[in-house]
């Protein structure tokens, strides 16, 4: 659902003193996995994710970052099932058709570790998550010459505990959907100035 969501929020580890970063969504993506049956995994991915962060690594408690998943591009290679994760029984994007992500605080690690707390919002529950952050890496510039980083984070979230609760009993009493989602963040970002349009 959420390799996020905002996750996403990891942005929060960037090595330019006060700068402000931007998400870039044309190479960023929530991945996530649930159970199906308890004998199968089904994956799937939302693409579109736009964010902004504010860093200055002298007070790394004091970083923030606000991130938004578009839950309309959700895409698990099944055109009925995204349909039906789409609709009511699960996202219910035409009442609300984003996730949204605020940090709170940032705790340091190992090298090149973080965990980012933070507040997460599907549909209309807001639950707090923490995000385990690889990254991010050494900045390097693209061929327009803006500068960019990029990093990955992982969680578990209960769907349950957002109101998403549909489900199925089948034979034996096995259930469709697990309850238990695993979400994994790829992100790659963007300093503020050298933005411009994204490519």
């Amino acid at each position: 659902m959420l390799r996020a969501l905002g996750l996403i929020c990891v942005a929060a580890a960037l090595p330019a003193a006060g700068a402000t970063w931007r998400i870039d969504p044309n190479h960023s993506a929530a991945h996530f996995s649930v159970r199906h049956l308890m004998i199968s995994t089904v994956r799937g991915e939302f693409s579109g994710i736009n964010g902004v962060a504010h860093f200055d690594p002298s007070r790394l408690a004091e970083a923030t970052v606000q991130a938004t998943i578009d839950c309309r591009t959700l895409y698990t290679g099944a055109a009925k099932r995204d349909e039906q994760m789409k609709g009511p029984d699960f996202f219910d994007v035409k009442r609300y058709p984003f996730m949204k992500f605020k940090s709170k605080r940032v705790q340091t690690g190992s090298p090149d570790k973080l965990r980012i707390t933070g507040d997460l919002t599907i549909n209309d529950v807001t639950r707090e998550v923490v995000l385990d952050v690889d990254g991010p890496s050494p900045p390097v510039k693209d061929a327009q010459g803006r500068e960019k980083i990029g990093l990955s984070a992982a969680t578990r979230i209960n769907r349950k505990d957002f109101g998403i609760t549909w489900n199925e009993i089948l034979e034996r009493r096995s259930v469709a959907v697990a309850d238990q989602v695993s979400i994994t963040l790829d992100i790659e970002l963007i300093r503020q100035s050298d933005a411009g349009p994204p490519r």
